[in-house]
């Protein structure tokens, strides 16, 4: 039973990592720009058929294939602030039917650069073989997945510095509690609302990057993780980093848990209703703080 236990937590840990990556992803661009990015699933999803191709096809080495991933989905996350979000900045409506559309022209165009088949494709793990956790003999992680966690570690690393100790991170901040009186200290919320839609983006495609060669990538690869994505931020508490980290370890490690000893089902109840449950008793979230009105 401790085998499985930590087996499990090692597992949990993983999941931990790349939703991490999304989450905070996804609420840097809310924070920002004020738009619910639908299309946030599909970036995602972008990051790991961008993988497969540049592997497969052109014979990249796999950390070369996620940096370029990562470029290839900031540049498409740019594009769509420009021509898609800002038009829409005082209509969060139309900013969110925009990211809907953007959802489905992003999938169809994976399923006709696939081959128009809709077959899952593979991407050949890198690194093989296999590190016992704790020297317990039947507890492992894959180095594959040991890679996940550093390299988002070292992402969400970068990122902390970058908004705590850069005057750019500190203007992004700003403009994200309080826009009006960011642009009343001369801070530009058109190109800030740019880069945070950039580094969002960008997030998103690193986490589908990493776990390409851990999953079957597909079209539909991203509907479950950008429902995980938003429970996860409106538990941590939505325009906090800090809380879309902190809520996407204790959500996985929760869900990764029932799934192992109950039903997968059963953990995507429970998820729900611990959402529920947060909000009614912090309607903030963990770490939200309420705008003053």
């Amino acid at each position: 039973m401790l085998e499985l236990i930590l087996q499990t937590s090692v597992n949990a840990l993983v999941a931990s990592s790349f939703t991490a990556l999304v989450a905070v992803g996804l609420v840097l661009i809310f924070g920002v720009m004020g738009i619910v990015n639908f299309a946030h699933g599909e970036l995602y999803m972008v990051g790991a058929f961008s993988v497969w191709y540049l592997t497969s096809a052109l014979g990249w080495p796999f950390l070369l294939a996620v940096a370029a991933a990562i470029l290839i989905v900031a540049a498409i996350g740019a594009v769509m602030e420009r021509l898609l979000f800002k038009p829409m900045r005082t209509n969060p409506l139309g900013g969110l039917i925009m990211s809907v559309g953007t959802l489905f022209i992003l999938q169809v165009a994976a399923l006709e650069f696939g081959g128009g088949t809709g077959r899952a494709k593979h991407v050949t793990p890198p690194w093989r073989g296999v590190v016992e956790v704790f020297g317990i003999e039947g507890v492992t992680v894959p180095i594959q997945r040991l890679a996940v966690i550093g390299i988002s570690a070292l992402l969400l690393g970068g990122l902390w510095l970058f908004l705590h100790r850069t005057k750019a991170g500190w203007a992004l901040r700003a403009c994200a509690q309080d826009a009006e009186a960011a642009a009343l200290q001369g801070i530009s919320i058109d190109r800030y609302a740019l880069l945070a839609m950039v580094l969002g983006a960008g997030l998103a495609g690193a986490a589908g990057a990493v776990m390409a060669p851990l999953l079957p990538v597909e079209p539909s690869m991203g509907h479950s993780v950008i429902v995980t994505a938003f429970i996860v931020i409106i538990v941590g508490g939505i325009g906090s980093v800090e809380g879309a980290v902190l809520a996407a370890v204790i959500y996985t490690f929760f869900d990764t848990f029932v799934t192992t000893f109950v039903d997968g089902t059963i953990a995507s109840i429970l998820g729900l209703l611990i959402m529920m449950l947060v909000l009614v008793v912090k309607p903030t979230g963990l770490m939200g703080v309420r705008e003053k009105v």
